[in-house]
């Protein structure tokens, strides 16, 4: 076996290469910033912002427009597509005019009924894409 002499010392080149190995364990490698864990999208969040709209906007301000509709959030679904209605005011229990739905994983909204078909749909569909893309303004 090679010997090498260190210091006056001997230390053959299999303790050598020991030591290096050990002196390679003692130093920590860098590690990256340990990230939050990431929640999984339900939609729910951005149907939230988009009922809180909806209801400043079109009810709360008594805008004309809504005065015959009543917002209906079922924001707690069980199928993963949170979702608000527009019904006829009072009857909270009727068909939905228009069905404003998230989508799991998605910032897809999808919109559907018979307001779709009716003189309010540019308003309806303008709302809605300006609180999905992030703003919280009434102003169309």
């Amino acid at each position: 076996m090679k010997q090498l002499g260190l210091g006056g010392r001997t230390i053959s080149g299999a303790a050598l290469i020991g030591l290096a190995l050990i002196a390679g364990c003692a130093s920590p490698a860098p590690q990256a910033p340990a990230r939050a864990p990431q929640r999984a999208d339900t939609g729910l969040d951005r149907m939230e912002r988009l009922t809180l709209a909806a209801n400043r906007c079109w009810f709360k301000s008594r805008d004309p427009a809504f005065a015959a509709y009543s917002l209906a959030p079922e924001l707690s679904s069980f199928s993963g597509k949170p979702r608000f209605l527009l019904v006829p005011k009072g009857r909270l229990e009727a068909r939905p005019l228009l069905v404003v739905e998230g989508q799991r994983g998605s910032s897809e909204v999808s919109t559907y009924g018979p307001l779709l078909a009716s003189p309010l749909r540019a308003r309806l569909e303008a709302d809605i894409d300006r609180w999905r893309s992030g703003s919280s303004s009434c102003d169309a």
